[in-house]
């Protein structure tokens, strides 16, 4: 793995605030003709998960854009989508849970209680797990069980039923299905848990994203603090810009719904001139 002191040292300053400006695709760019073949395969990883998300947006409408943030580009999604479903065979040269999960789509989709991007998120975190990054593996796992905790601290909120809500198997997971205590045990097991407890008290839900991206920051910051120009440090740096990204989509919708809100509460306030008050009004003027 390489040293990308002058990548990383020119790279912009971006915090959490940051207003989305630098993109992932820029960067992604930015790093072909510089990033050695064996880190190129890491990040692989990374940008699989645009894939995953392609995929299943092209299963459910075969018109649909394409990020192009991913590994795959359309022809090659097309090709796994052909080979999995008419032929039958997984391409080596894809993900074999890819496949499966495109024959398979066509049986599961109208099953109740099954959600194309949810499995898709499962699949996609465990096959993750599998890069031979420790820092990598350990994001992908602590990005699993955080989704799996925050779910469950929600569904234990509400009284839910938590095992129906938990994605996949672990020791953290069987820990979620079996103890009853407020934190399900694992306030001795991972040192963040009682940041979690405290982000899903959070009321309001973009606040929530936010405290949870916040969280998210802040582990990278931790992870790549002493090895600022590694691979690790541009990894955790595409992963910021994605997260800012997604603010700035998110932004952009809280806008429009903003103004939706304004221009509804504007009807429903205007006030009908008194002169067009009256039901006779016409017959008056005749």
């Amino acid at each position: 793995m390489g040293s990308y002191y002058c990548l990383m040292a020119g790279a912009p300053d971006i915090t959490l605030d940051t207003k989305q400006g630098f993109t992932v695709l820029e960067f992604k760019e930015q790093l072909e003709d510089i990033i050695s073949e064996s880190d190129q395969k890491l990040l692989y990883y990374f940008y699989l998960h645009y894939d995953c998300r392609n995929l299943v947006k092209l299963l459910k409408n075969p018109e649909s854009e394409i990020d192009p943030r991913g590994n795959l580009s359309l022809d090659q999604l097309n090709d796994l989508i052909t080979h999995a479903r008419e032929l039958n065979f997984n391409v080596h040269r894809y993900p074999d849970f890819m496949s499966i999960f495109a024959r398979e789509f066509n049986y599961n989709k109208d099953k109740a209680g099954w959600f194309a991007e949810d499995v898709m998120e499962l699949e996609y975190y465990t096959y993750a797990q599998t890069v031979k990054n420790k820092m990598m593996r350990q994001w992908y796992s602590m990005n699993l069980n955080l989704g799996n905790i925050l779910t469950a601290l929600i569904a234990k909120k509400y009284g839910w039923n938590v095992g129906d809500y938990i994605m996949g198997d672990n020791e953290v997971n069987e820990m979620i299905r079996t103890n009853r205590t407020t934190d399900f045990g694992l306030g001795s097991e991972l040192d963040y848990m009682p940041q979690l407890m405290r982000i899903v008290s959070t009321q309001d839900p973009v606040e929530k994203e936010r405290e949870i991206d916040a969280f998210k920051w802040a582990w990278l910051d931790d992870a790549t603090f002493f090895d600022p120009f590694t691979i690790e440090a541009v990894f955790a740096y595409l992963i910021k810009l994605d997260m800012l990204e997604r603010w700035a989509i998110l932004d952009v919708e809280e806008g429009k719904k903003t103004f939706r809100s304004l221009i509804e509460n504007l009807r429903k306030s205007a006030q009908v001139p008194e002169e067009f008050q009256h039901k006779d009004l016409f017959k008056r003027k005749t």
